[in-house]
């Protein structure tokens, strides 16, 4: 590509904060809200028109488990916004905390509350546009909006991007994907309203691990192209409103924008046959009415930070608790297939492949059992003022595949924003903050941290 050389310019300069998040995902709003409680002024900023990410935006039809089977591990702000998200569902009990439906409207404004009733500010219809740094610190962070550029400076940086990409452009070290750079699958999410409820809950399961499944016939009749795998999660998200997490887009690096504009028109597609096919060979969907598409793709891994501490497969294998812990986590490895070819047989291999040698006892957990995540898996490493909460911490490629989902940002956001604040107090190093004291405060907020061990 050839390069053409910007001409100096001058641009407004806003450098009234103490903190800026950028991403208002999952992660990014329990940061800014925490952040924001702790008196730090905050800046949230979001590329589109609504918090949330991927449970607003990109349909995630419902959340991931909460529980260790036991209880409730994703607490303080996580369990907040999971509660209030679940007190507008009518077929929702208070007892039920796992795989829980989700109203993508709802869960709108349950965000915009939360982080505005703290005191952050929000920023929508903005992105990161550039990264300026000298001497392993931001010194400011280049947006774009209808007024422009302007350049806003923070005392501290959260990096909820989910792609890593204010640390990455700041000249943190990242990786990405596997051992040969093979990303997992992204998934294109969509709902079907004027589905048939009775027949629906009556009928045969379209889950893609039910052997009966309508997906299995589906695949062996050749007539949908557009649906490669058995991948089909689903749930009632409304009357009549079924949302989907089903199939797989191969090849898809969410920090490629051309590769994002591709997967969108075929995931659009897929969605499209994915309605005509359930119309054909499930009762529920004989009058079914492709309602939605995600705004946001369902992208699972992208670039991962190299940080103080890399997170290990190991790690989780172990149930391993950290000193600096500042949450935990006991969802499953759900690493989605790397290729087609592996797609058409979709099970767990790549984690099998894994863990060959290991018990399955080892990495299936049991109840009440988590892991730990480090404070140091937020840090990036050559950067002084910088966190990262989300999917692209710390981690090696397998873990990512746990640490990757919506409960577990969440609950990071919070330690993320916390510790933002406690070092925009004392300078702006993040390596200074005091973790005792960091995770005393999460504690005393409401988060689930077991006493700290040698780790």
């Amino acid at each position: 590509m050839k390069e053409h050389v910007l001409k100096p310019r001058t641009i407004p300069l806003d450098d009234s904060w103490d903190v800026i998040v950028v991403g208002g995902g999952p992660a990014g709003c329990t940061a800014a809200a925490a952040a924001a409680r702790e008196g730090a002024r905050t800046l949230l900023v979001e590329a589109t028109g609504a918090l949330g990410g991927m449970g607003t935006g990109g349909l995630v039809p419902s959340w991931c488990p909460f529980s260790d089977q036991e209880k409730v591990i994703y607490q303080g702000l996580a369990e907040k916004v999971f509660r209030e998200c679940n007190a507008g569902m009518l077929h929702v009990g208070d007892v039920w905390v796992d795989w829980v439906p989700i109203d993508p409207e709802r869960l709108k404004r349950v965000y915009d509350e939360l982080v505005t009733s703290l005191g952050a500010t929000v920023l929508f219809h903005t992105s990161l546009a550039a990264v300026e740094a000298e001497d392993g610190g931001i010194t400011a962070a280049i947006l774009a909006n209808k007024a422009g550029l302007t350049a806003y400076r923070a005392k501290v940086y959260v990096d909820c991007t989910g792609d890593a990409d204010l640390a990455a452009w700041a000249g943190a070290e990242f990786v990405k994907g596997d051992a040969k750079g093979r990303l997992q699958a992204a998934t294109h999410c969509f709902m079907l309203t004027n589905v048939d409820e009775l027949a629906y809950r009556c009928g045969p399961d379209i889950h893609w691990v039910n052997p009966r499944s309508p997906i299995h016939a589906i695949l062996a009749s050749g007539k949908y192209p557009l649906i490669v795998d058995r991948h089909s999660c689903h749930s009632v998200t409304g009357p009549r409103t079924i949302g989907f997490n089903a199939g797989h887009i191969h090849g898809v690096d969410g920090t490629d924008p051309a590769s994002v504009s591709r997967a969108l028109i075929h995931g659009r597609k897929m969605a499209a046959q994915y309605r005509e096919a359930l119309a054909a060979y499930h009762p529920a969907f004989a009058n079914s009415f492709l309602a939605a598409t995600g705004s946001l793709l369902g992208i699972r891994e992208s670039r991962r930070i190299v940080g103080d501490y890399v997170l290990t497969l190991a790690d989780y294998v172990a149930r391993r608790s950290f000193p600096d812990d500042i949450c935990r986590n006991c969802y499953t490895i759900d690493v989605h297939t790397v290729d087609e070819e592996e797609s058409k047989t979709w099970s767990r291999k790549p984690l099998a492949e894994a863990v060959r040698e290991m018990d399955e006892n080892l990495y299936r957990y049991q109840k009440g059992e988590s892991h730990g995540i480090p404070y140091r898996c937020l840090i990036p490493k050559g950067l002084r003022n910088v966190l990262v909460a989300g999917r692209s911490i710390s981690c090696d490629h397998m873990v990512n595949g746990s640490i990757r989902v919506m409960p577990v940002c969440l609950a990071m956001g919070e330690g993320a924003g916390l510790a933002a604040a406690m070092a925009a107090v004392a300078g702006g190093n993040t390596r200074g903050v005091e973790v005792p004291e960091l995770r005393r405060r999460l504690k005393a907020c409401g988060a689930y941290l077991p006493d700290a061990v040698a780790g």
